[in-house]
């Protein structure tokens, strides 16, 4: 087997790249060269391609991505045909700089005890003329020797994972350098029905722009997920904590949420009906949440009624100036709800949520921001 030229020191890192919940590619971008000080080479859907000028675990800190991987190779630029199979051998086998992929992924995820364990998973949408296993198995045969002697394959938890993704005419493939945690989240430890995808939750609140000494508060808080999407981000940027607010009309979110946030940071709980907030007149400075859908929690009749009650009380503990960031399935609904307040949406992404359509919005009240 030839030895590939190790690269000098001033040789760029490899390229990466995030899977992202489509839609919020914009939103994953904007963390990569916010936080990361990193450089996006291209966006499709549900994929981010970037550059930092180096590769450290400072990148499985990112909250929107789903997983984070080496760039091992892409293409957009599939056949759909049984041909593809062969540029899938072909390109793993001869275009990545193997040997160097393996020392900045070990030095990002160094190995634990027991023997080295890898494993190949494939990703496929959409009709093409060969099944994923297929695929698979184009990836098995391109990797041939590039694997080092003494690896065991594994089913699950291995420490090592080559993935294949194709979507459409797009395919990428890499070595992943995040695991679950990355878009499950370890305090994410009680749930609630529908409750929201954790990167989703944080990019509705790096929308929402939260800066220090600001007060955040989500009226139908579920399982806590953006009240801790939120404490989080105000922890990352250190430049001073915000107030968070949450409540729900169901005691059992009350209680998940005080659970999930236990190891996150303090938050003002309490149980109440959104229709009816037990707090003062232009109190707080964002709101972000996610209400019930017609389709999950309440009949699809239900929600126009729930929706305009609740945008009263939106409107009157939000400052002048004051913005708000919502996920629903409903957006009808929701438009004609903050209509009679004046609110101005600035921003639209359409997105899934528990497989079901969606759309985030940002909005603002008019009005001067009160600081």
């Amino acid at each position: 087997m030839a030895h590939s030229r190790r690269p000098t020191d001033d040789t760029p890192p490899p390229a990466l790249y995030a899977m992202v919940q489509p839609g919020l590619e914009p939103v994953v971008a904007d963390e990569i060269v916010r936080d990361l000080k990193g450089e996006v080479k291209k966006s499709s859907r549900g994929v981010v391609v970037f550059r930092l000028d180096d590769v450290t675990p400072d990148v499985l800190k990112l909250r929107t991505a789903e997983d984070v991987f080496l760039l091992a190779w892409g293409s957009d630029t599939l056949t759909y045909r049984p041909n593809d199979l062969q540029n899938f051998r072909t390109w793993t086998s001869s275009r990545p700089d193997w040997q160097r992929l393996f020392r900045i992924h070990h030095a990002v995820r160094p190995k634990t005890k027991g023997r080295p364990t890898y494993r190949l998973v494939c990703q496929m949408q959409g009709e093409h003329g060969y099944k994923r296993y297929d695929a698979r198995d184009a990836l098995a045969h391109g990797l041939g020797k590039k694997i080092p002697p003494g690896w065991v394959p594994a089913d699950e938890n291995a420490w090592v994972e080559f993935w294949l993704t194709i979507r459409g005419k797009t395919a990428v493939c890499g070595l992943r350098l995040s695991d679950r945690t990355m878009r499950h989240r370890t305090y994410k430890t009680e749930h609630v029905i529908a409750s929201l995808r954790p990167t989703v939750a944080a990019a509705m609140v790096r929308l929402a722009g939260p800066s220090p000494g600001m007060v955040v508060l989500d009226p139908m808080c579920g399982a806590g997920t953006i009240l801790a999407e939120t404490i989080e981000l105000s922890k990352r940027r250190r430049a001073g904590m915000v107030t968070v607010i949450g409540g729900d009309i169901d005691p059992n979110a009350v209680f998940v949420t005080t659970e999930n946030l236990h190891a996150v940071g303090p938050a003002h709980l309490a149980r109440w009906d959104a229709r009816a907030l037990p707090l003062a007149t232009a109190c707080v400075d964002r709101i972000v949440s996610n209400p019930p859908f017609g389709k999950q929690l309440l009949t699809p009749t239900q929600v126009g009624p729930l929706y305009q009650s609740a945008a009263k009380e939106w409107d009157r503990v939000l400052k002048p100036g004051g913005r708000a960031v919502f996920v629903v399935a409903e957006q009808e609904e929701l438009d004609a709800a903050v209509k009679p307040f004046g609110w101005t949406a600035s921003r639209r992404l359409r997105v899934r949520v528990l497989g079901q359509p969606a759309v985030v919005s940002v909005w603002q009240k008019p009005g001067a921001a009160v600081q």
